[in-house]
């Protein structure tokens, strides 16, 4: 008698071998992905698992549409809606709640800036529509110059861009920097046209003159006929005409599904080739390399080779695959060509390398990351208040912080040859600003120098510089204080249009000539003026420029600052501290208006004494002290000063603390 055992499992074989070959299923093995199964894997139909049969057993793909999906960027100059946008986007299509926000790290609601570029998914139409859903990955990227670094990576991984562009102020000098990129990777952008609801807003004015940057950029007839959507962000608006009536940003949808080409279904059946474009990390998983499958699919636990455009492959292995629903990752298993997704399991994974599935595999091409542009030194802080507020205080806790930001800041360069200073470089002041206003809220106190521009040595001997375009929105009565100023820090003014009783102007100049100057720049305006700039290139060296007019006022004693003594001071320029703060020697508490140094005494007090006088009861009136931030700190500094800087306080301070110190350095000088 057989066994039933054995019988059933006969049956079931012989069951799973006519679903896998019957035509009528099309049923594939899960976990393999491949066109032969291997042995014991498993396969699932209609909810049941049945194993692999044999190596030689071929298997035939789902006929089942797959679900389309389309990359986009969204890029614009900062401040011009991208991330409200996206978060309007990602409501609607339900992925996101009313309050989830794409800027979710703290410094970036504080500014109302992206400082880090993220990845989301959304899914559009709904099921409810009755038509086939689409996934939409959304790249939303930095608007401020200093982080455009990240900008010109994405643009490699994606098919499309939106262009988004202020209807009032129109195309600003990042949304050239960005809209040259994506022309030069021929790219055919989709122009969102955003605010127009704001009162002094001109749509068509701004269409006219984004029209006109395409054709100066060398745009294509295909590029250059662009599909143009108006929208509201802060609403979740958009229109396809400005008569039209919408409640919502379908139009937008619509227009992103029928202009965008699908980046799905192409190139399944080929050996895998993946290109990182960004970086994250996580303290469990380490570095994780936020990728876009270009050819072949990838799956956990599979062995794959790591290339560059030059040199040996070295071996890795994928250990976790995520893809995105809204802003949340969402762990999977496999994953296909034309997805975007983020692996984990190469610790030393780097943007623009190539992850392939065969050491034999053609790399994709290179992703290059802009120079830094500025340079400057951290040091351990060293000052009398050391040790005061900060947990990590030792070189070493700030060279180990140092590294960790590398893992995910590619547009940062650290040169860790000195034990006790640490060289740094980046994209801009306030690329320098963002890391160490996070260090403090970390922890960590550090001292740094003040940043220096980069100079190349060209072939021919000649020294080059970085240089800068910067526009100047400003009311007319301003512009001729706005002229002077950057006159003299070696800027040439190219063009200049009037826009009713404001102003723009155009400038180019050496990028050492606009460090310091943004501060100043309120003063001259009164708050009313916007500046904006973008690096340029580098151009022959501009010769020295003479940026600042005032002097230090230091401090000559140790204890806490008197308000009889800052009333006194305040008429000798603009102090940086109140009454009541601590000082030491050396410290730098104001500037003086005459351009010379000036030592003080800021803790005198008042002489009491029996004798009565006319002046004796004098009210001390004080104006308030021009505070000190890491970006004021930075604009202000001198080249012999460091400023330090700790989880509660930002003080400027000499190099050399003591007078006598202070003579002896400039005699060596």
């Amino acid at each position: 008698m057989p066994d039933k055992k054995q019988s059933g499992r006969k049956d079931r074989q012989t069951q799973a071998q006519n679903q896998i070959f019957y035509p009528k299923h099309n049923i594939y093995c899960t976990i393999c992905l491949r066109r032969v199964l291997t042995k014991n894997r498993q396969i699932n139909f209609y909810g049941l698992s049945y194993k692999c049969l044999s190596r030689e057993a071929f298997f035939v793909r789902p006929q089942i549409k797959p679900m389309e999906i389309r990359n986009i960027a969204i890029i614009a100059h900062v401040d011009h809606g991208k991330t409200t946008l996206t978060d309007a986007l990602m409501r609607q299509t339900g992925v996101a709640e009313e309050g989830v926000s794409m800027d979710s790290n703290a410094l970036e609601l504080e500014r109302g800036i992206t400082i880090y570029s993220k990845n989301a998914a959304i899914f559009y139409p709904s099921a409810s529509s009755g038509r086939s859903a689409t996934k939409i990955n959304i790249v939303d990227t930095p608007g401020h110059a200093d982080f455009g670094s990240e900008v010109e990576r994405v643009l490699r991984s994606i098919d499309s861009v939106l262009l988004v562009i202020d209807a009032q102020e129109g195309p600003m000098p990042q949304t050239r920097f960005v809209l040259k990129k994506s022309l030069e990777l021929g790219l055919k952008p989709i122009v969102v046209i955003n605010k127009i609801d704001k009162p002094a807003a001109d749509p068509k004015r701004t269409e006219e003159q984004t029209l006109e940057l395409f054709l100066e950029l060398g745009a294509s007839d295909q590029q250059a006929d662009f599909p143009v959507v108006y929208t509201v962000g802060r609403e979740g608006v958009a229109k396809l005409k400005l008569e039209d009536e919408s409640k919502n940003l379908d139009p937008l949808l619509d227009t992103i599904l029928k202009h965008v080409p699908p980046a799905s279904g192409a190139a399944l059946d080929v050996p895998l080739r993946l290109q990182p474009f960004n970086l994250a990390y996580d303290n469990f998983l380490g570095r994780l390399a936020v990728s876009r499958i270009y050819e072949g699919s990838v799956r956990v636990g599979q062995n794959v080779f790591v290339k560059k455009s030059e040199g040996p492959a070295r071996p890795g292995k994928i250990t976790r695959i995520f893809t995105f629903r809204g802003l949340k990752r969402v762990e999977a298993e496999t994953a296909e060509a034309g997805d975007i997704v983020m692996v984990a399991g190469i610790p030393d994974i780097d943007i623009g390398e190539t992850v392939a599935s065969g050491a034999d595999t053609p790399a994709l091409p290179a992703i290059a990351v802009d120079e830094p542009t500025i340079v400057l030194n951290f040091l351990v802080n060293n000052s009398p208040f050391a040790g005061r507020e900060g947990k990590f205080v030792t070189s070493r806790q700030l060279r180990e912080r140092l590294r960790r930001e590398l893992e995910v800041n590619v547009g940062l360069r650290v040169d860790f040859a000195s034990s006790e200073t640490f060289t740094v470089s980046g994209r801009g002041e306030l690329h320098i600003a963002i890391l160490l206003e996070s260090m403090r809220r970390e922890g960590y106190e550090a001292q740094v120098s003040q940043p220096q521009v980069i100079f190349h040595q060209e072939k021919d001997g000649r020294r080059s510089e970085p240089f800068e375009e910067t526009i100047v929105d400003a009311p007319a009565q301003y512009q001729g204080a706005v002229i002077e100023r950057l006159g003299k820090r070696g800027f040439i003014m190219k063009d200049i249009k009037m826009r009713g009783n404001s102003v723009r102007m155009i400038f180019e100049g050496p990028t050492r000539g606009i460090l310091g100057y943004r501060g100043q720049f309120i003063i001259d305006t009164k708050g009313e003026g916007i500046i904006s700039s973008r690096v340029v290139g580098f151009k022959p060296y501009a010769g020295e420029i003479k940026k600042r007019a005032t002097g230090s006022m230091i401090s000559m004693a140790n204890g806490k600052t008197s308000g009889f003594s800052l009333w006194n001071l305040q008429d000798r320029g603009v102090l940086y501290v109140g009454p009541n703060t601590e000082v030491y020697e050396g410290m730098v508490i104001g500037n003086t208006a005459k351009g010379e140094e000036m030592t003080v005494n800021p803790t005198k007090g008042k002489q009491l004494t029996n004798v009565r006088a006319s002046s004796s009861d004098e009210a001390i009136t004080l104006t308030p002290p021009y505070e000190l931030t890491i970006e004021r700190g930075l604009e202000v500094m001198c080249e012999d000063e460091y400023l330090e800087i700790t989880p509660k306080s930002v003080r400027l301070r000499k190099q050399h603390l003591t007078e006598i110190d202070r003579s002896r350095a400039r005699k060596k000088a």
